[in-house]
């Protein structure tokens, strides 16, 4: 027994020193590009989960859209607290494997873990006790009530696997494996556009069937993520290693806490924008502004994805080599993540301006309103889209570092202190189209706000 247990400790010995001689020698763009292709493929399936959704329940009624698109406020929730945790724990195991600290980062990943499901537990109870007021509070109008009450109850029921699921995938992720976190995350979409089709048009459970979709999927997906921690090299996630001290939480918060920013501002302002544009539509086409504005969030974030991929393939080169000291490797990859982040932003922002109708009529051709709205609502945020590659890359250099001021203030930028105000004083003049313009206007502001930040570490990473 102690042969087997001393043959896999050598066996993890001998991989995590591999790594770190990946990591910290390896010409830095390559093994950028690395690193960032399974996180896009990762971060990609993730939001085709909610794509998938919004395209199946599109061919429903606007309605049933709109509902799904309401629930998407807490689908943002479960986000905030699993990246809270996966970055929290994770950008200190990264930094803690890069100073050959691995005892350290076996005890962060068992408690990120733990924590991060015990949270999922507590909302998945508070959730199911309240389900309609929480549909009206994110934003849910009378006729769309019924449609986010029946999304939200199996997205409810998984929430302590999706919840985990992030904080594992981060987990591997930061530590130089991004291709268990896509096995993982691929592995719960394919399985979730089966059982979508299945479902809704098979057993004919509509919404409701989108939404069990979704949580089996995930369970399956959190499972193959556990699976992939046990891989010989990995962090493996060990009860006996939890560790909820005051100091393990300091440090989850520390690495966490930009996360969390981000996203509980994105939750709010979801939440504003659907009450907002139901407000601001004209009378009788409200259900047709939110299913619009939902499904231009979905396409947008399938193609932030791609720069969210990037961005946390990034991370882990620069945590591995920011503990071991090498701080011109992390300056010469923050500065290639802003270059290839901003020509795709560039691209993808010029193809989705000239096909927005087409692209919003994928989701729901039925209705005129809603096409009309939702290619407005996507051509003003393809104006100032280009801009979010070096906000974003700037704010998950500063994450990932552990300068956790900066990193929380421009995580608070673009969905939160510039998003809100925006949104608030908009359409007390413009009306609707004032709702369509907010998001160009918080990304633009978001980019001045950042770049000072980024010149100064594309010019020098300091201590």
């Amino acid at each position: 027994m102690k042969r087997i247990f001393g043959n896999r400790k050598e066996e993890d010995e001998r991989r995590r020193g591999e790594r770190y001689v990946l990591m910290t020698e390896s010409p830095v763009r390559p093994l950028v590009l690395r690193m960032a292709g399974p996180t896009i493929v990762s971060m990609m399936v993730t939001a085709l989960y909610n794509i998938i959704d919004a395209f199946f329940v599109g061919h429903i009624s606007t309605e049933a859209t709109a509902g799904v698109g309401v629930s998407f406020a807490y689908m943002t929730f479960i986000n905030a607290l699993g990246f809270f945790f996966g970055h929290g724990s994770g950008n200190f195991i990264s930094t803690a494997l890069g100073a050959k600290k691995y005892d350290e980062a076996e005890k962060m990943a068992a408690t990120g873990f733990v924590s991060s499901m015990t949270f999922g537990l507590i909302a998945m109870i508070v959730g199911l006790c309240l389900l309609s007021p929480l549909s009206r509070m994110m934003g849910s109008t009378p006729d769309v009530l019924p449609h986010a009450n029946d999304y939200l109850l199996f997205i409810l029921i998984g929430t302590p696997f999706m919840m985990s699921s992030l904080t594992l995938n981060n987990q591997l992720r930061l530590q130089g494996n991004a291709h268990y976190a896509m096995v993982g995350i691929s592995t719960g979409a394919i399985l979730n556009i089966i059982l979508d089709a299945y479902f809704i048009y098979s057993l004919d459970m509509g919404v409701m069937g989108a939404s069990l979709a979704t949580c089996i999927s995930q369970m399956v997906g959190w499972l193959v993520l556990l699976i992939g921690t046990e891989q010989k090299g990995n962090v493996h996630i060990r009860l006996r290693n939890v560790n909820p001290n005051w100091q393990t939480f300091k440090e989850i918060f520390k690495g966490g806490n930009p996360s969390l920013v981000r996203h509980v501002f994105v939750c709010v302002s979801t939440i504003m924008l659907n009450r907002y544009a139901a407000f601001y539509a004209d009378p009788g086409t409200e259900a047709s502004a939110l299913a619009a504005f939902a499904i231009v969030s979905r396409i947008m974030m399938f193609a932030f994805s791609i720069i969210l991929g990037i961005g946390q393939g990034f991370q882990p080169v620069c945590g591995f080599n920011y503990g071991a000291g090498l701080h011109e490797r992390v300056r010469k990859s923050f500065i290639f993540t802003m270059q290839l982040s901003t020509a795709i932003l560039l691209i993808v922002s010029i193809a989705f301006s000239v096909y927005a109708p087409e692209l919003v009529r994928l989701f729901r051709s039925e209705d005129p309103e809603l096409i009309r709205i939702g290619a407005e609502v996507l051509r003003w945020q393809c104006l100032s889209f280009p801009l979010v590659g070096v906000s974003t890359a700037t704010n998950m250099l500063y994450q990932t570092v552990r300068k956790t001021f900066i990193a929380s203030l421009l995580s608070m930028g673009r969905q939160g202190l510039f998003f809100i105000p925006t949104i608030m004083i908009l359409p007390h003049f413009i009306g609707l189209q004032g709702v369509e313009m907010t998001q160009a206007v918080a990304d633009a502001l978001t980019f001045l706000l950042s770049l000072p930040f980024a010149v100064k570490e594309a010019l020098a990473i300091s201590h």
